[in-house]
């Protein structure tokens, strides 16, 4: 009797394991099967993760890019000078960079393409201790100007005092490197440009300084993006359904993140790099100030103009910063 009852019983352990066995297979099956589905996605920063990406987090935590079959997988580039190259050799599928670097890469031979406005104004502006008295450009004639010995920075300075009548051969530059805020708290400069108003600025008042800000854009140099999203022309043949996806899983992220800036900073905040640890405050305030100047009006997140490419093509070629002529038609794609 008890041989019979435990064969039942062994039965219908092994029926159950067998059935539990199964299960397990199909689940696993079938968590490999959705895990294939999903497009990979490297997405190159431009710096450590900062409010500027957000939206990118809002989207990845809200499903956003699951839902649309991405596998989006955010990284920072140990060189942040290398995110396009790495684009170009195919080492990633996007990076974030600035529309002046896309069209003089372009010059250069490099196969990249914008394919997203993300910034559509220039972040990069030139600020001014209060105590240098300044009310406009042309007053940097006689003050020492702080930079990172950039070309393009000197230009956007000589375009703006030139605007205003004054003589650019006139101005004094000291190259800081990337020490722009310990130049203006220890008065080292009167003034800096390489700076921008959604970080330096905001940490500059923050130190307490008082400063002037002019918009480059409101003194002859072109309303141009700041910030764009690229990829490699390669990329874009082979993967440009997976992209199109991707920019349309952002755009719902720069959605839900202008309507909860708050949960969806936080979300960016919780994913921080522990090396460069973000202030909160300062975060924030940097949102603040992001969210109107990447919005794009009645039109799509990220939508581009070919009358933006040509008027920053033509500055860049008159200031030669360019390697060559571009069209700008190549060098941007709406999805």
């Amino acid at each position: 009797m008890k041989s019979r009852i435990w064969n039942k019983s062994a039965c219908l352990l092994l029926v159950c394991t067998l059935t539990f066995i199964g299960l397990t297979g199909c689940t696993s099956s079938s968590k490999e099967s959705s895990n294939a589905e999903l497009t990979d996605l490297t997405v190159l920063l431009d710096w450590y993760p900062n409010a500027v990406h957000t939206f990118l987090y809002a989207a990845q935590a809200q499903g956003y890019f699951k839902e649309a079959g991405l596998n989006v997988k955010l990284q920072t580039p140990a060189d942040t000078n290398d995110a396009i190259k790495l684009v170009a050799t195919g080492k990633a599928d996007l990076a974030f960079s600035y529309q002046m670097q896309v069209a003089v890469s372009r010059s250069e031979d490099i196969p990249i393409v914008s394919v997203a406005a993300i910034v559509r104004h220039p972040l990069n502006q030139l600020f001014a201790l209060d105590s240098a008295e300044m009310n406009s450009p042309k007053d940097l004639i006689g003050k020492r100007i702080g930079y990172p010995s950039s070309p393009m920075d000197e230009a956007i300075v000589n375009t703006m005092v030139r605007a205003e009548g004054g003589d650019p051969a006139k101005l004094n530059y000291v190259d800081v490197g990337w020490d722009l805020i310990p130049s203006m708290t220890t008065k080292k400069v009167d003034a800096i440009i390489g700076g921008f108003v959604n970080h330096e600025k905001l940490l500059l008042e923050k130190e307490g300084e008082k400063l002037q800000t002019f918009d480059p854009a409101e003194y002859g140099v072109p309303d141009y993006y700041e910030l764009v999203l690229a990829a490699s022309e390669e990329g874009l043949r082979n993967k440009g359904d997976a992209i199109k996806k991707f920019l349309q899983a952002a755009t719902k992220g720069q959605e839900y993140t202008a309507q909860h800036p708050d949960e969806s900073l936080q979300v960016l905040l919780d994913k921080q790099d522990k090396e460069f640890p973000l202030d909160p405050e300062i975060e924030r305030k940097s949102l603040e100030v992001l969210l109107p100047l990447m919005d794009a009006g009645a039109e799509p997140f990220g939508s581009q103009t070919e009358a933006s490419w040509n008027s920053a093509i033509d500055w860049l070629t008159n200031h030669q910063l360019m390697k060559k002529e571009i069209k700008a038609n190549e060098a941007f794609r709406n999805l």
